[in-house]
């Protein structure tokens, strides 16, 4: 199988900010030729930057720029001439703004029955909640992420954009469903995949949920931390060490030798895995550990653990990860554009990669390429004086 297995797939998409574009930005890393529709000012995350915004260049790098105003009729029609030329159409406009635009899946689906419309919302297509607005710190909120991550009774925001993110995979996830699905349809038939930043977080919180039913308690952020017999300290250079021992008996012998403390291995505190996920011992456990490894910096602690094969990783931030030795030899990021390393796709194929493009479009960089397929050039420039799209210079 080649790195590119979408090669020859057409995604139209209609989305701003991240879990839309990133479903589209992995589709084409995958291969596939995605179209963003944006209106002539650009999308919000260009941030007036055109394509020079770090957080768009991200999220759009290989798509091609398309810019039609969609508050037009003519906008309107254009897209409509375009949906019969696509396989996949992604949205993630608040529920009944596509159709309200006259571009909503019927419609679509009419004009091309092969379509997968892809519709990413807050919280759905219907129920009590479908017309609340919805961004990615509310996602993470109503999925449980605010609880299962924090101390109990000490709420706090987490550190980046879970919710959004996980909101983005779980559709291309769908979308390829969908897409087998129709190949493997004797009339490929086409779908709408409907997902939500609610639906998309339960595919985090379900170990989550499992251990509240279990326990008959709701987790928060220490809960599982005994079951998995975890640790993450801090050394003597400010470092961090994280550990996760499980179940297994060597591996907690393996780390009371390597802080010296052999006598631990017999104290009935911590003879068995059941003796050490009892929370208090546990805790004392966290107690005797903190204090060993404030002795050694990061580094003697690395060595260390792994001659004994102590499951551990360090700490590290997000330069270090992308720095990291086994970050670069699984090639998970790159070109740079700049400073910034483009992430590439998760998934080697045939120990492939999916490369990742360099080249942000400028808005409406692809106007006249893409809608050349369905307009004359007159209908373009006329369209163009009027405002209706806009047409950017195509790359020198």
């Amino acid at each position: 199988m080649k790195a590119q297995p979408l090669a020859g797939i057409r995604v139209l998409e209609i989305g701003a900010y991240i879990s839309a574009p990133y479903a589209g930005v992995i589709l084409a890393s995958l291969g596939a030729e995605v179209v963003k529709v944006e209106p002539p000012e650009g999308e919000p995350f260009r941030r007036g930057e055109d394509n020079r915004s770090a957080y768009f260049i991200q999220y759009n790098s290989g798509k091609k720029s398309v810019a039609i105003d969609l508050k037009s009729k003519t906008g309107v029609d254009l897209v409509k001439s375009l949906v019969p030329r696509f396989d996949v159409l992604i949205q993630n406009m608040r529920p009944g703004k596509m159709a309200a635009l006259g571009l909503g899946e019927d419609v679509c689906r009419a004009l091309n029955p092969g379509l997968v419309y892809a519709s990413i919302s807050g919280f759905g297509s219907g129920g009590p909640w479908v017309n609340r607005p919805a961004y990615d710190t509310i996602g993470q909120s109503i999925g449980g992420i605010y609880s299962i991550m924090n101390d109990a009774h000490h709420l706090r925001l987490t550190g980046t954009c879970i919710a959004d993110l996980i909101t983005g995979i779980s559709s291309a996830m769908g979308i390829l469903a969908a897409l087998l699905g129709r190949e493997r349809s004797p009339d490929r038939t086409g779908a709408l995949m409907e997902t939500s930043l609610l639906e998309a977080m339960s595919t985090l919180t379900i170990d989550a949920v499992t251990q509240a039913f279990e326990t008959g308690e709701d987790p928060v952020r220490n809960s599982r931390h005994p079951q998995a017999q975890n640790f993450c300290l801090e050394t003597a250079d400010g470092g961090g060490i994280t550990m996760h021992l499980s179940v297994s008996q060597k591996f907690w012998a393996a780390l009371a030798r390597v802080i010296g403390r052999e006598d631990l291995i017999d104290d009935a505190r911590f003879r068995t895995y059941d003796d050490r996920r009892v929370p208090e011992h546990y805790e004392e456990m966290v107690r005797i550990m903190e204090a060993a490894f404030a002795k050694r910096p990061r580094g003697e602690w690395e060595k260390l653990l792994t001659e004994a094969d102590v499951p551990f990783a360090p700490v590290l931030t997000m330069h270090e990860v992308v720095a990291h030795e086994q970050t670069r030899w699984l090639e998970l990021t790159g070109p740079s554009v700049g400073e910034l390393p483009m992430v590439r796709p998760p998934w080697r194929f045939d120990g492939m990669r999916p490369p990742r493009s360099d080249q942000p479009a400028h808005v409406g960089e692809h106007t006249r390429e893409v809608l050349r397929e369905v307009c004359s050039e007159s209908d373009l420039e006329g369209m163009a004086a009027s405002g209706d799209i806009l047409i950017a210079p195509a790359r020198a």
